[in-house]
């Protein structure tokens, strides 16, 4: 059916909005196809709810050739479900919470895991019902610190999330990779460039967990890759141990003044001054730095119950506190606040050395009791200056396994491109990244927690092992908007745009009316989706500005040329205008 212009429900903004970071918010809201309503949430009008419906298309086409069945639940959800599987309190202040006027617990779903296996539970008992794929496109809920780019990071937004079902470990993996071979599908449908990453699976839980993410500057998420093929989110990646070395032969450990040195830097020079290397000078690289991190669990029976904890990493590195709470799964991570070293006086700010209760060595300041945990490159036999746990004392020549060993690894240095891939493939590089797309092996962890289990061939009840898939439907127009645009405005690729034909009567002439009437009318039988602009008294400089606002990947004018028979047909992705005859626009278009 045609749509006009000139009755259609829509604004364009010459103005960009005060609170755009990204070009994706700044022309999604200037061309009318969303509206901010609190921060991190927003309306849908008529052109945005096109968009998404199409990309929502592809999604279920792919499903339905995977063989996932969908389905639609509520955002709204009890509580007992997501305290069954621990996740009520996991998910901290990220989740939606509220009580119903008789004080019953309820929250605004982030993900549907504990839904889906509830329905399974009451419909399936048997392995004949499975392997089984259900999905929904729904909205989810976080309540994100500091929502910001618009659709890329908002509290509200629109998932596809689909779970298997199947009885045995191996029909999880033919699942899992039908799903993955779905999404491959769905993101070359879509024109996006992916990398598949392996990842952390969070408070999903499970155990194989791939992220698609999309390389890009603004993205959010930093990935690792070799030229071999390994690829890893960075809080996915783990360092590779070197191989001990020997310590026979190496200096005996060696205290010395230290003064004025709290840093790295400043420990490094005052090193090289008064204990000069005959092979090269000290390095970064040499001392160990020992980072005082808060860990306080969101769950389970020591939840809320806050502890230091000490890692010891090289020098020339800085902490990453996305890879420490990976490290240090379940909790909360922070660095120690200053109130933390008063309460635990053991701790010299600028002097710390190893300081678990294994570490009494070399008659250093004693133990402060506090776990001692090291870098996977802090091998047995490495050699280390680091802090003598003494004010203004540092200790050179400390050999790990020799003079102090750890209560344990603990993996969260930053990773710098040129770092060794783990799996031996050599060196990687890193790259901004947006994730598009997720998928896991959740195993058993929730259908044993919800108590999900069937009857196998031999009648005894087995738990079912479940898989996770979720692509992110808003995220995504929001990224094909970042792709593709200039700057007149957007350039919807033909498979998402909202309309295949935006179709412009320019002039006071009604003869040129009747002409573009007859166009869009012609081009409606084609088959065509035509945004028709047939608003009177508007001048062209506005209706040309908005249909490259807009975005249709085609534009017709309709103007002075018309009573000759001709009219110019816009590319909007190659810039090129070119002059056809009006009866040959349908035949050209509809190609």
């Amino acid at each position: 059916m045609l749509t006009r212009l000139s009755n259609y429900f829509l604004k364009t903004l010459r103005e960009d909005p005060a609170d755009a970071e990204v070009a994706s918010h700044r022309l999604l809201v200037r061309a009318g196809y969303i509206r901010r309503q609190a921060p991190g949430v927003f309306a849908w009008l008529p052109l945005g709810l096109r968009v998404k419906e199409r990309i929502e298309g592809i999604v279920r086409e792919e499903m339905a050739a995977a063989g996932a069945h969908e389905v639609h639940f509520p955002a709204l959800l009890p509580r007992e479900p997501y305290e069954a599987t621990g996740r009520w309190e996991e998910y901290g202040d990220a989740l939606f919470r509220l009580k119903d006027r008789h004080g019953a617990d309820y929250l605004l779903a982030p993900t549907h895991e504990e839904a889906f296996t509830m329905l399974v539970k009451d419909i399936v008992n048997s392995y004949k019902d499975l392997p089984l794929t259900i999905y929904q496109i729904q909205d989810k809920y976080r309540d994100e610190a500091r929502p910001r780019a618009g659709l890329l990071r908002g509290r509200e937004f629109t998932m596809k999330d689909a779970y298997s079902f199947d009885a045995t470990d191996e029909g999880l993996d033919a699942s899992y990779q039908a799903q993955r071979d779905a999404y491959e599908r769905i993101f070359s449908r879509l024109g996006l460039d992916y990398a598949i990453v392996s990842a952390d699976a969070g408070a999903m839980g499970g155990s194989k967990s791939e992220e698609f993410l999309l390389p890009i500057e603004i993205g959010e998420d930093t990935f690792v890759r070799s030229e071999a093929g390994y690829a890893a989110n960075v809080e996915a990646y783990q360092a590779p141990s070197p191989d001990p070395l020997p310590v026979d032969g190496q200096p005996e450990a060696l205290v010395f003044d230290s003064p004025d040195t709290p840093t790295i830097e400043t420990l490094v020079a005052h090193t090289n001054a008064v204990l000069p290397r005959a092979d090269r000078p000290w390095e970064a690289a040499d001392t160990l730095k020992n980072v005082v991190l808060a860990v306080t669990p969101v769950a389970g029976e020591h939840a809320g119950e806050r502890s230091l904890v000490v890692v010891g990493i090289p020098g020339d590195r800085d902490a990453d506190l996305k890879r420490a709470e990976v490290a240090f799964a379940g909790c909360e991570v922070e660095p120690a606040t200053p109130e933390d070293f008063e309460r635990h006086p053991g701790l010299v700010k600028g002097y710390i050395g190893p300081g678990s209760a294994g570490a009494r060595v070399l008659g250093l300041e004693g133990s402060t009791g506090i776990r001692f945990l090291l870098d996977p490159r802090v091998v047995p036999g490495t050699a280390w200056v680091t802090g003598a746990n003494e004010h203004e004392k540092h200790v050179a020549h400390l050999v790990a396994g020799r003079d102090f060993e750890a209560d344990g690894v603990a993996d969260i240095a930053t990773v710098r491109d040129g770092d060794p891939a783990p799996d031996g493939s050599g060196p990687v590089t890193l790259a901004r990244g947006m994730e598009i797309g997720h998928v896991f092996q959740l195993g058993r962890k929730y259908a044993e927690a919800l108590g999900l289990k069937v009857l196998d061939e031999n009648g005894k009840l087995v738990t079912v092992t479940m898989g996770s898939y979720g692509i992110g439907v808003t995220r995504i127009l929001a990224i094909l908007a970042e792709l593709h645009h200039d700057d007149r405005g957007l350039v919807w690729p033909r498979a998402v745009a909202p309309f295949d034909v935006h179709l412009v009567a320019t002039g006071k002439d009604p003869a040129v009316f009747e002409i573009a009437e007859s166009l869009a009318a012609s081009l409606d039988a084609a088959g065509l989706e035509v945004l028709f602009d047939d608003r009177p008294k508007v001048s062209p400089g506005v209706k040309f500005g908005d249909a490259e606002l807009l975005g249709m990947p085609r534009v017709v004018v309709v103007g002075r040329d018309a009573v000759e028979g001709f009219a110019e047909v816009w590319d909007r992705a190659s810039g090129t205008r070119d002059r056809v005859a009006i009866a040959e626009v349908p035949a050209l278009l509809g190609a």
